[in-house]
């Protein structure tokens, strides 16, 4: 079945119009020839077409016409489904530009990528993890804002020292929420690092969390100071950091105030 009679028949499958079908996006006279197969689509219209009726772009090509890529894509898909990142990515690493799958390609090796990077981390190989996380950009537009931020994150955890340049993009509620899950899973310094890249640091919320860092890494007058910005909250806190600074007198006062 030629390219134009599949098209129609998916679109009548999907109960368009031609006028539903184009909407703004191309004539009805083109996908009128494009149906008639005196035209030929090219591969921006085709894979928006395909986007509209829900099918992938290669139902529309015909096998002559197919990707020399598909086998590759294929073995990718399968091994992602099953949760092998790594296997993903090799095969992955036979694939040639084709026009018709090099935007899911840029897209499964970026996810692939984002997830070994992760893995790496979790199990304390740094510089692996910089690497993936180096190579995981693309300019594909399935490349969501969700995946950037969560490299920028990855990227974070990698480059503690350098947070601050590495996460201005990420906006102040969402960094308190990441160093929050950070200080719960017992990674202190990372939690820090979230922290310290936020804008605003005047929030009794953000000084909480910055004084259970630094109480956590055994700081404990830095952690006074950031809990004193957040007194009424921070009773038993400032209690605790006065009973470990020797202030026992400060430490009976906040006990006090606690009653």
């Amino acid at each position: 079945m030629e390219l134009g009679h599949r098209l129609k028949q998916a679109r009548l499958e999907a109960g368009l119009s031609q006028r539903q079908l184009c909407a703004d996006q191309i004539t009805r006279n083109m996908l009128s020839q494009i149906e008639n197969g005196s035209a030929r689509p090219s591969m921006s219209t085709l894979r928006y077409l395909a986007a509209r009726l829900g099918k992938p772009i290669s139902y529309f090509l015909e096998e002559s016409d197919a990707s020399p890529n598909l086998i590759c894509m294929q073995q990718a898909k399968a091994a992602w489904s099953a949760r092998d990142p790594a296997a993903a990515l090799q095969a992955l690493e036979g694939y040639a530009a084709d026009g018709i799958f090099d935007a899911e390609a840029d897209l499964l090796r970026v996810l692939c990528r984002l997830a070994l990077a992760e893995d790496a981390l979790d199990q304390g190989h740094i510089p692996y993890a910089r690497t993936l996380l180096e190579n995981a950009v693309s300019d594909t537009p399935y490349c969501t804002a969700d995946l950037a931020r969560k490299r920028l994150l990855l990227l974070a955890r990698a480059n503690p020292g350098s947070c601050t340049d590495i996460l201005p993009q990420l906006p102040d509620d969402e960094l308190l929420v990441r160093a929050a899950a950070a200080c719960q899973a017992g990674d202190y310094t990372r939690s820090a690092a979230l922290l310290d890249s936020a804008a605003d640091r005047s929030a009794p919320s953000w000084n909480l969390l910055r004084g259970d860092t630094c109480f956590a890494l055994e700081d404990y007058a830095q952690a006074r100071s950031y809990y004193l910005n957040a007194e009424d909250q921070a009773l038993r806190q400032l209690e605790k950091c006065c009973e470990k600074l020797g202030d026992y007198k400060m430490a009976y006062h906040y006990a006090c105030k606690q009653r």
